[in-house]
């Protein structure tokens, strides 16, 4: 499984239960929000000023290390 940065937040939350935890380290901690579920993970990098590239690229190395 690949994450990129046009995934949903709702989808991305339900691939993997390190998902969820690793969004929150990054400083998302609305995941709960209705709002989220359908906002992308490259818009969600925005309205939090993360950067999204370096946020994907960790994600897939912890995840292809499973």
């Amino acid at each position: 499984m690949t994450i990129d940065k046009s995934m949903l937040i709702g989808e991305l939350i339900q691939m993997d239960e390190l998902v969820a935890p690793m969004l929150m380290r990054a400083g998302m901690h609305c995941l709960g929000c209705p709002a989220s579920q359908g906002e992308s993970l490259e818009e969600a990098c925005m309205v939090h000023g993360i950067d999204c590239d370096k946020l994907v690229a960790g994600m897939n190395e912890v995840l292809a290390s499973r």
